[in-house]
């Protein structure tokens, strides 16, 4: 059983919709028991990244996920999910993020350049580092594929983690993997096929 943690900033129901589409047992919940009794985790979120953080923090959900993950259990950030993974985000501000996964996350307009919109809406094609394996969460899928991106902020100084880029403007932290932690940036419940077919392989980890 897959749990969606509901902490007020998730974007639930089609997050929840693309699990039950594929026939994955899952809840949507902000029940610590049923989170410590879940095979894996989701970390869904939208907005704004203090916001998310202090929302965490006050549920007592920063502590549980640090404790799960060191326990060995499979979790998946998407989105803002994924950056509050990392150690700290400069989105207005500087503010200190799970420290699951060692990077920082900061706006993309530092690096994209001029004439290009933000946030970085729509479909982007997914490059696989050439110095790595593939990730485990791609095994249904090809290089090449697109998914479908929201956000004006990236995560970046995480090399060691990055299993997926994309371009626009310039190479951006597309999905993460640190041990069984694991960041999408873009939203795989909305990206048709491809995305059902990541979902599917995290959840047969």
């Amino acid at each position: 059983m897959i749990a969606i943690i509901d902490y007020g900033v998730g974007n639930l129901f089609s997050l929840s919709s693309s699990l039950a589409a594929l026939g994955i047992e899952t809840v949507v919940t902000d029940d610590e028991k049923v989170i410590r009794g879940a095979d894996k985790i989701i970390l869904p979120g939208v907005g704004a990244f203090r916001d998310a953080s202090e929302k965490l923090s006050e549920k007592g959900f920063d502590t549980l996920l640090k404790e799960l993950a060191a326990s060995g259990k499979p979790i998946m950030g998407i989105c803002l999910g994924m950056q509050l993974l990392f150690d700290e985000s400069y989105e207005f501000g500087r503010y200190k993020g799970l420290g699951l996964i060692r990077g920082s996350v900061k706006p993309i307009a530092d690096v994209i350049g001029d004439g290009l919109k933000i946030p970085h809406i729509g479909w982007n094609l997914l490059e696989f580092p050439k110095n790595k394996e593939k990730s485990e969460i791609f095994k249904y899928i090809n290089e090449g594929d697109c998914v479908y991106f929201v956000h004006s902020f990236y995560a970046t100084d995480c090399d060691e983690s990055v299993i997926a880029t994309t371009s626009y403007g310039a190479p951006l932290t597309a999905a993460v993997a640190s041990g069984n932690v694991y960041g999408c940036q873009f939203h795989p419940e909305k990206s048709g096929k491809v995305g059902l077919s990541i979902i599917k392989a995290f959840a047969e980890l």
